[in-house]
């Protein structure tokens, strides 16, 4: 490790020279490097630091004083790119008294004044129909940021909608021209074997992961259904030389004949694509490893054309940073059909068993469950049973016989449904649920989709749905306690297997008829379109009562504490004030303590940790008393989960993880929102100390 990845990696806050004469007196933390706390004031990655701790040991905004917090300016993204971003999801860096962020659907990236929000400067880059066929559009989750062991080369790195590598002069933004191709690695020319430019099938929008000298990138595919599937792109995950962009290694997330894994997926890895990387990685630079958490393979809800576990889909890759070399993996689902895959970055931490530190990580899902493992072996802390589960009912799809189930800790979130989950806030709700039960398959987790047939149940109650649970934000975590916290989402999901001539919407875009299936490459048809065996059509969360309110009980969003020493479950309650929609239901009416149920939908909160206080904007709006639509800001004191006073008003709903750095002696809160309806948009928030 470099002298300056360890400068990155220790408590700046606690002044580099006191740290130097500490370690020269052998009084030095036990915790290593990659889990000490993020640097003082700064904010250097997506995650804070490589570990992924979302954690800043700052304390000029406490509980004492977080009720005063003001807005203290605010930037409109939306005129640096072509539309409104519907998600603005980034979350800015601090580094070197400058905030940096992607901006404007990625078509731009900005350096701005921490005090002010006035932009420094701005990089554009216009890719025509590159950028606009993009697998993933909008503003992405930010930037990378290194930095050489002598201060002098700084350079910001992202991802383009057109799925292009580009690295900035950190200084000025402009294009370092001895990376790649004057400034540019085409993503989509370093495969195995290049794919068209104009290739609409993969793409990324989490930001690269820089550990040392090299750069690591994922891939991110279309959002996929039996309907719409991607099959020309696979998810290799890639590292560069940061100096001159050549690719140094290539890791197959489909094993190649021969390879690790390619059994798995009896005779079938060639047809398939997918399993990508599309989160937010961590590594560990002692050990030289990076984590991949990687998602599943084509088509999300239907696996006939994969039988087998199909490694790595869903599963937990651990690699060498410099040679891309497999060391370790965990699959957390074998063969998944429900869109649980990894969503979001492992939390590395240490910790202290039977009198040793163990060197371990923590990876959320959206399964609820929660993955504790030893990050050098990949050996599970705690035990991690192989369980039964109930198996699909259609001749076409072979599920595990057995998934993968945590004895501890405690899932954070619901899984399954029984009758005892239906909404009971008033006896009349409670009857409506029971009726519309009637119509569906239940169970436990795993529980497949319903196979459609003439008299059969509608579909599968899926929960948590395929954004419930954790989702990209992923958690923080506080190294001085060991505390992890994590926000997570309480959604309900139908699922159900269509036989292909049953399918009703398989339309072009325009709504015209249904087309018929092109063959592939050594594929057959796609899932789902005519002609194929069967197909899942997926459904948004619709099963609601009387219009808005949902069918489960309430809280709908929710975040949770653990101490990793032990595992405990030391706190969780309810995050979100409750919308407009269901609050104002008239079949609420005169139901007390309704404000506070947390927000239902597609929502997605990340936790920001701090010296005492847990942080988190609700991912819905509400009118509050002077009839302005708003969301919250809300803290939590870290220990025990009591509300911090005071009702931060946001002028729309977080969508990016807020962050916070210590900035000319005033620290600020930075928080990413977007604006609904008419005034659909992405905007960052900056708060401070009056």
């Amino acid at each position: 490790m470099s002298f300056h990845d360890f400068r990155l990696a220790c408590a700046r806050c606690h002044l580099l020279p006191a740290l130097l004469l500490s370690l020269a007196a052998g009084q030095c933390d036990a915790q290593s490097t990659v889990t000490a706390e993020q640097t003082g004031g700064e904010w250097t990655t997506y995650g804070a630091n490589l570990a992924s701790h979302r954690y800043s040991p700052l304390d000029q905004i406490n509980a004492d004083n977080f009720k005063d917090l003001e807005v203290v300016w605010r930037l409109r993204t939306d005129f640096l790119g072509p539309r409104p971003d519907g998600l603005y999801g980034a979350t800015p860096l601090y580094v070197n008294n400058t905030l940096y962020t992607t901006a404007g659907t990625r078509r731009a990236v900005i350096a701005m004044d921490p005090a002010t929000g006035e932009i420094l400067w701005l990089h554009r880059l216009d890719e025509g129909e590159r950028g606009t066929a993009g697998a993933r559009q909008g503003a992405g989750r930010g930037v990378a940021y290194w930095e050489s062991d002598d201060g002098k080369d700084q350079r910001i790195l992202y991802v383009t909608p057109g799925y292009r590598l580009i690295a900035l002069d950190a200084r000025t933004g402009a294009v370092v021209t001895s990376f790649g191709d004057e400034g540019i690695v085409d993503l989509k020319q370093n495969f195995d074997q290049d794919l068209d430019p104009l290739d609409p099938g993969i793409g990324l929008n989490a930001t690269p992961l820089v550990v040392g000298d090299v750069i690591v990138v994922g891939a991110s595919h279309r959002p996929t259904s039996a309907v719409d599937s991607t099959w020309s792109a696979r998810g290799y995950v890639r590292g560069f030389d940061i100096r001159t962009g050549k690719r140094l290694w290539i890791f197959h997330t489909i094993p190649l004949r021969g390879e690790y894994g390619y059994d798995s997926w009896h005779g079938k890895a060639e047809e398939n694509g997918n399993v990508g990387v599309w989160s937010q990685m961590s590594a560990d630079p002692e050990l030289g490893l990076v984590y991949l958490p990687v998602e599943m393979a084509a088509a999300d809800y239907n696996g006939y054309n994969r039988p087998g576990d199909g490694l790595f889909g869903e599963s937990l890759v651990a690699v060498d940073v410099q040679t891309g070399k497999r060391k370790w993996h965990y699959q957390t689902i074998h063969h998944g059909i429900w869109d649980w895959d990894l969503p979001c970055a492992p939390i590395l931490f240490d910790m202290q068993m039977n009198g040793r530190t163990v060197k371990a990580l923590a990876q959320p899902t959206k399964s609820a469950f929660l993955f504790v493992l030893d990050r050098e072996t990949g050996e599970p802390i705690w035990p991690i049973e192989e369980r039964a589960v109930p198996q699909s009912e259609s001749q076409y799809e072979t599920t595990s016989p057995t998934q993968p189930f945590p004895t501890w800790p405690k899932p954070f979130d619901r899984q399954g449904v029984t009758p005892d989950d239906l909404n009971d806030l008033t006896p009349a709700l409670k009857a409506e649920a029971e009726a519309a039960l009637a119509n569906y398959r239940i169970g436990p987790i795993f529980t497949p989709p319903a196979l459609a047939t003439e008299g059969g149940p509608t579909a599968t109650l899926m929960l948590p749905g395929p954004v419930g649970g954790a989702n990209w934000p992923g958690g923080s975590f506080d190294p001085k306690t060991n505390r992890l916290y994590i926000h997570s989402h309480t959604q309900l999901s139908e699922l159900v297997n269509t036989p292909s001539d049953m399918v009703p919407f398989n339309r072009g875009p325009g709504g015209e008829a249904p087309k018929k299936p092109g063959a592939l490459p050594g594929l057959g048809p796609r899932p789902g379109l005519l002609g194929s065996p069967g197909g899942l059509v997926p459904r948004r969360p619709s099963v609601v009562l009387q219009g808005t309110i949902p069918m489960v009980k309430p809280p709908y969003d929710r975040i949770t504490a653990y101490d990793m020493n032990t595992g405990e479950m030391v706190w969780q309650k309810t995050h979100g004030t409750t919308e407009d929609a269901i609050r104002n239901n008239p079949a609420l009416a005169g139901v007390p303590d309704i404000d506070r149920l947390g927000s239902y939908g597609r929502i997605f909160i990340g936790t920001l940790t701090t010296a005492t206080l847990v942080v988190a904007g609700e991912g819905a709006t509400h009118t509050n008393e002077r009839g302005e639509t708003v969301a919250l800001l809300r803290a939590y004191d870290k220990a025990t989960g009591a509300d911090i006073e005071g009702r931060i008003e946001m002028p729309a709903r977080q969508t990016g993880s807020p962050m916070t750095f210590m900035h000319n002696g005033k620290q600020y809160i930075v928080v990413s929102v977007t604006h609904s309806g008419a005034n659909v948009g992405g905007e960052i928030v900056a708060y401070a100390l009056p």
